[in-house]
């Protein structure tokens, strides 16, 4: 497959199919690359957002502008199953490589499209951002504390763009594997978040009012997030339903009376009573540590967990009991990668090293019929970069 793709959304989508099997082809500009390699140098001097989304890959880096990449991208074109390109609105058809034209030269072609919001309606060519798409489908407006709203901490239009491009992906090989026909995939960031907005936005469509930001602690469930310990810990618990409730009133805070309370009778009013509920709680933790708490919530079998900084995440127990790491190969040296949760049986992905830009531009030039004298005039050119 061949991927026309910047930052996060189509390189994360591309990602997951390298490894499950496909062949990557990344196309990047000669001058720097993706941008997404400028980003940070956090890891041995390289982009934490470009080594997250781009192993497995081949890069090419081919100026498509130049009159001379159009052969290339069409030779190209000819042996890929899939085409995928996040570009700016517009710029895929103004290079000749616009679903309508590369579906009539190649009918059997998976174009797959990444877009903020799509090809047509009022947003059509607005740029988009992960933090504004946040905004446009009202994240932002349920995220945060009552007095201010606050972005997901990682980039979650993209990533939410990137898993629909790639299941759809998914989905269309397998139809063209049934029916011997391609497909014109649409996805946009605006869309794929808004899917996943579908409870606040049920919340407020039928409800009448949105659901309030809360912070840490859920909008709606009660109770639902953190809570202080007497001995400045944190432990975060979530109430599910009312067995749950009764059992946390019974083992953990040692009060059965309160769940006969009409306060806290069943969700709803918990919910309305939210300060008074949370004032319960806060009196029996405050008086104990947090190791106390949890120990007193596990006896009850009520969920609970710890707040981890990234630095307890990346060393969490239950990352290595599964065996959930692997070595990959960067330009600067090895780094540590999470395998990908596919989790098929009798399958191990790639994990294949992230490239340096335009590693593979001369050997994927020759696969292609270009000569040695051919590929050293690009070079020269500067139609292509070769590392």
């Amino acid at each position: 497959m061949v991927g026309l793709e910047q930052v996060i959304a189509g390189p994360f989508c591309t990602r997951q199919l390298a490894e499950l099997g496909a062949r990557v082809i990344k196309i990047e500009r000669p001058g720097g690359g993706d941008a997404a390699r400028g980003y940070d140098r956090t890891v041995k001097g390289q982009s934490s957002h470009f080594v997250w989304v781009n192993r497995s890959k081949e890069s090419f880096a081919l100026d498509v502008k130049h009159p001379s990449a159009k052969p290339v991208l069409e030779k190209l074109l000819e042996k890929a199953d899939v085409f995928v390109q996040n570009l700016a609105p517009g710029a895929a058809e103004r290079l000749g490589l616009g679903a309508a034209e590369l579906r009539a030269k190649h009918p059997k072609l998976i174009w797959c499209g990444i877009s903020g919001y799509g090809p047509a309606g009022p947003y059509a060519d607005k740029k988009a951002y992960d933090l504004l798409v946040q905004c446009e489908a009202g994240l932002l407006s349920v995220t945060g504390t009552p007095e201010q709203p606050a972005k997901a901490g990682i980039p979650v239009a993209d990533i939410a763009a990137g898993m629909y491009a790639f299941s759809s992906i998914l989905a269309a090989l397998y139809r063209r594997q049934a029916e011997g026909v391609g497909a014109t995939l649409d996805i946009t960031m605006f869309e794929s978040l808004g899917e996943w907005m579908g409870f606040p936005a049920y919340f407020t469509a039928y409800g009448g009012e949105a659901p309030p930001r809360s912070g840490a602690h859920h909008a709606t469930i009660v109770p639902y997030g953190p809570f202080k310990a007497g001995d400045g810990g944190t432990v975060f618990l979530s109430i599910q339903n009312e067995r749950e409730f009764e059992r946390f009133c019974d083992v953990v805070l040692l009060n059965s009376a309160l769940k006969n309370d009409p306060r806290f009778s069943a969700g709803p009013a918990r919910a309305q009573n939210r300060n008074a509920m949370h004032e319960e709680i806060e009196r029996v933790f405050s008086k104990i540590t947090a190791e106390k708490i949890l120990e007193r919530l596990d006896n009850a079998d009520i969920a609970n967990a710890k707040l981890n900084s990234m630095q307890e995440f990346w060393d969490h127990p239950q990352l290595e009991a599964r065996e959930r790491w692997r070595e990959v190969g960067t330009p600067a040296g090895p780094v540590e990668a999470m395998k990908p949760p596919f989790n098929l049986d009798e399958f191990e992905p790639r994990m294949d090293a992230v490239p340096a830009l335009g590693a593979h531009s001369a050997a994927i030039l020759a696969e292609l019929g270009f000569s040695s004298i051919d590929i050293g005039k690009m070079k020269s050119g500067g139609i292509i970069h070769e590392s």
